[in-house]
């Protein structure tokens, strides 16, 4: 058994509109065991054993962050799809180059890279959107899940927890064209035997759990829709989905299908308070609805969408009409969830031209909690007792939040403030390093080794 006490400068609670000076949070192996403010005490420690063992956390210490969406082979794409013209459907021709060039190896090694990084902005659980399943020509691996298998390795490597929200992918498009190329690799036939694939892998390590997803539309043609959603259901796993990125998607969707993506989905049993929707920028009013109304949850990915010129997504409507709204990193053009936090409300603010559209301890919970729950980890993301032991420390004295108050940490601190993250009540990052893994290095290395195959 191991025992730890903290003793955050500043923490933010559950329910709390902004965070708490001076609160004592002490842990047991993996858990939060009890939580206690001591500002107002008199003398401070009253009523607490002598504070000399407890590890200070200067700043703002948060619960752990979640990383909601991730595709970790994109990151090998940061800087180089950035000159020229183009919109996503240019960009995804270049994604498919690095996708034909790896294996459950480098996959290993890239993706460890990856989530050091992210474990370094402080993300503690991330949500991993696979659908690089199988060999270059559609083939299968001796063992079917290697590349999935690769992923949960790396996140334990790196020290963070995973879903591995494994992706059926089967088609190139709404009108159900075959996978080619790179796609191939995607593909797993039809729905059956995806599930089939999915049900024979046993992740290893109490950090790791699966979930599914459906792709998009374009990939999974709508018979095979209910058998994913059956799969997620049968086993209480979360269900993700891709919908409405794109226009294109919608209008190939209704001229196939004579319905929006969103009502698709709902037609066949996929939407509902388990499944994630990731995007949802292009609704009509009645998809917003059709969403909040189920209690389907919504995944923002600012950083990537305008990366990518995909557009501003409503989120202050699908809110409003039900959906719990989390975050994702996508693309990781940019790793940084306050970044992600704050663009919700900023890019609210362009598309209305108001201000004041989600609270600093709204988009705390977007970041932490929402995220967690999203992913199937419904007992973290908040510092609280029973909760996992997942803390994250904000320095307040660097030159982007120096003079700022601890509830501005969503508006003003970038990943590069992360001073510490403790995981499940082990320490992943001291003073702004990675325990394990020389971040730089391993991105640098397993990047150039892919690139240049």
């Amino acid at each position: 058994m191991t025992t730890a006490r903290w003793l955050a400068q500043y923490a933010w609670l559950p329910g709390a509109a902004e965070p708490t000076a001076d609160v004592l949070i002490e842990t047991v192996d993996d858990r939060i065991t009890t939580v206690t403010p001591l500002a107002g005490r008199t003398p401070p420690t009253a009523g607490v054993e002598v504070l000399d063992d407890a590890v200070r956390l200067p700043g703002v210490t948060l619960p752990g962050l979640a990383n909601a969406h991730s595709h970790a082979f994109h990151r090998a794409l940061r800087g180089r799809t950035h000159d020229g013209r183009g919109d996503f459907w240019t960009w995804r021709d270049l994604m498919y180059t690095v996708a034909d060039r790896l294996d459950p190896d480098s996959y290993l090694a890239l993706a460890r890279a990856v989530y050091a990084e992210l474990a370094l902005a402080g993300v503690t659980c991330v949500g991993e959107f696979h659908y690089l399943h199988h060999r270059p020509d559609g083939g299968r691996y001796d063992d079917p899940n290697a590349m999935g298998a690769a992923l949960v390795e790396a996140a334990a490597q790196a020290g963070i927890r995973i879903t591995l929200l494994d992706t059926c992918y089967l088609t190139a498009t709404v009108d159900g064209r075959p996978l080619t190329g790179p796609q191939r690799r995607f593909g797993d036939g039809d729905a059956t035997r995806w599930a089939d694939r999915v049900e024979a892998f046993a992740p290893a390590g109490a950090h790791a759990r699966v979930g599914a997803a459906v792709h998009s539309v374009r990939a999974v043609p709508a018979d095979g829709l209910g058998t994913v959603a059956g799969w997620a259901r049968r086993h209480d796993a979360p269900l993700h989905v891709h919908l409405s990125e794109q226009p294109a998607e919608n209008d190939a969707c209704r001229a196939v299908h004579g319905r929006t993506p969103a009502r698709l989905l709902a037609d066949h049993g996929v939407l509902g308070p388990a499944t994630t929707a990731v995007h949802a920028t292009h609704l009509t009013s009645s998809d917003i609805v059709l969403l909040g109304a189920s209690g389907t949850g919504v995944c923002l990915c600012p950083t990537t969408e305008r990366d990518l010129a995909d557009g501003i997504g409503p989120a202050r409507r699908m809110a409003e009409a039900g959906s719990p709204l989390s975050l994702g990193s996508d693309s990781h053009a940019v790793v940084d969830l306050f970044e992600e936090a704050r663009a919700v409300e900023l890019d609210e603010r362009l598309g209305s031209r108001q201000r004041g559209h989600f609270t600093p301890a709204a988009l705390c919970d977007a970041a932490t909690v929402t995220g967690h729950a999203a992913l199937g980890w419904t007992d973290a993301g908040r510092i609280a007792p029973g909760g996992r032991a997942d803390l994250v420390t904000v320095r307040l004295d660097s030159a982007r939040t120096a003079g700022v108050p601890p509830v501005g940490v969503f508006f003003a601190a970038t990943a590069a403030d992360v001073t510490q993250v403790v995981v499940d009540g082990r320490v992943v990052v001291r003073d702004g390093r990675h325990t394990t893994v020389d971040v730089p290095a391993a991105l640098a290395d397993t990047i150039q080794a892919v690139i240049s195959r």
